[in-house]
């Protein structure tokens, strides 16, 4: 089932989901500390200067011959000085602490928010006494708004430090947990059919370890079933050669005994597919060898001399068949030119190549391979004069068992199969192409770019 916790497209990762959920929220977090503090500090501020305003103008009352000093605009407006006005009993205006500010009386006692010279301002207004006078204190409402804020900044800083830091560790984290994942994608990435083993849970988070566990025992059937098939392989080819040696013999020594035309017409068609079922078991020997092989590991193989040496166990059937088999190395004489790869899979491959190209070839046709230098890339070419092949069969000629129709060579349909297999695990590519610029095929081997 589809989890819609991982965004779609490039975003879809663990680093980035976690990064893109908690970012957020992280966020908010942060918003709700500040806003909540904010409006903490705002009632807080309030109440402690509505009781300081309350006060002052209480002693103001009380102590009427006193008054209180001019105050600046900037102590008023920007530190948030008290303003006290005394009015008389007919609502005159008799002492002002800050005579620009123009606020007449109001007219109900208690606490005001006003709105005077563009300012918004906290009222108080003290009730008339015995005297007739009455006394109003203001404070400046933004005044408050900034101590407010002030205070919720201060309180808050630490939470807003403290998110890069845990946006940090996150970041850092979650990089841990891709590095540990990619760590075992690198294990898996290292399994082939011939070294399967099981990945390491060392050090595997608890929450990956079943993942990895079920993909060890995954892995332990395949090592099974690839062992299981190889055995068959091998058992079924032995089982099958000497039966099939021993049927070509007893037709070998039925040839005297075959003197009228019809029946030797028959005797060869028996004869060739005897052939061809030897040739099958062979080239399934051939197979289980090579995948047996395949499990001594790599090494630096002398790609010159590996040429040199499948040439030289080809060159029989070449001179049986009437095939110019050739070499053609590069033109500059240097060092050794070398693979890294599994000698059995290289040997494998060149075999097949060449003697493709020497049985496929009519008698008395060329066979060149040849050893290039492109580009800082080393390439090998197996080219023949024979027929070719239709280029609409070129995609299928690598299936096990294929056959061109048509063609009168006795084969089993195996050769370039195991071909393409050995030059995957070797790392190479192999390409066929019919050649321009006259008939015959080009079996082309270079390394993977």
């Amino acid at each position: 089932m589809k989890c819609n916790v991982f965004p779609s497209g490039r975003l879809c990762s663990l680093r980035r989901a976690l990064l893109l959920w908690l970012v957020p929220l992280f966020l908010a977090v942060g918003a709700c500390a500040a806003t909540t503090a904010y409006w903490s500090y705002a009632r807080m501020v309030d109440a402690f200067m509505d009781d300081q305003m309350q006060q002052l103008a209480t002693s103001v009352s009380a102590n009427q011959g006193v008054r209180s000093a001019a105050q600046s605009a900037e102590r008023v407006l920007k530190r948030g000085a008290y303003v006290v006005q005394v009015y008389g009993p007919d609502g005159h205006l008799r002492a002002a602490s800050y005579p620009e500010l123009k606020q007449p009386l109001l007219p109900e006692a208690g606490f005001h928010d006003v709105e005077a010279g563009g300012t918004r301002w906290r009222v108080y207004t003290l009730p008339a006494g015995a005297d007739g006078e009455s006394v109003q204190v203001l404070q400046s409402a933004s005044f408050r708004d900034k101590l407010a804020a002030e205070r919720a900044g201060t309180a808050v800083a630490p939470v807003l430090l403290l998110l890069p830091l845990s946006l940090l560790v996150l970041w850092v984290v979650a990089r841990a947990m891709s590095t540990a994942l990619g760590d075992i994608a690198r294990q898996a990435l290292q399994q082939d059919e011939h070294h399967i083993s099981e990945l390491s849970v060392a050090g595997v988070p608890h929450e990956i370890a079943p993942l990895v566990v079920s993909f060890n025992s995954l892995l332990r059937r395949l090592r099974e079933a690839f062992v299981t098939q190889r055995r068959f392989v091998q058992d079924a080819a032995h089982e099958l050669r000497t039966p099939i040696a021993a049927i070509a013999l007893q037709l070998e020594n039925m040839r005297q005994d075959v003197n009228c035309v019809a029946a030797a017409g028959r005797y060869g068609q028996l004869e060739a597919g005897v052939r061809r079922a030897q040739r099958l078991v062979e080239q399934l020997l051939r197979l289980s060898r090579q995948e047996a092989a395949g499990a001594d590991g790599v090494a630096i193989v002398d790609l010159q001399a590996q040429l040199r040496e499948s040439i030289n166990t080809l060159i029989g059937l070449a001179d049986q068949r009437n095939i110019d088999l050739g070499f053609v190395g590069p033109a500059a004489a240097g060092g050794p030119v070398t693979l890294r790869c599994i000698p059995g899979d290289l040997r494998s491959l060149l075999d097949n190549l060449i003697e493709n190209a020497v049985r496929y070839t009519p008698q008395g046709g060329v066979v060149d391979v040849r050893l290039l230098h492109e580009a800082g890339r080393i390439a090998v070419e197996v080219v023949d004069t024979g027929p070719g092949i239709p280029q609409e069969l070129l995609p299928r000629v690598f299936d096990r068992f294929f056959r061109v129709p048509g063609t009168s060579v006795e084969g089993s349909g195996l050769g370039l199969s195991i071909a393409q297999a050995a030059a995957q695990r070797c790392g190479l590519s192999l390409t066929l192409r019919n050649r321009g610029d006259r008939s015959g095929l080009v079996a082309r081997v270079e390394a993977l770019a």
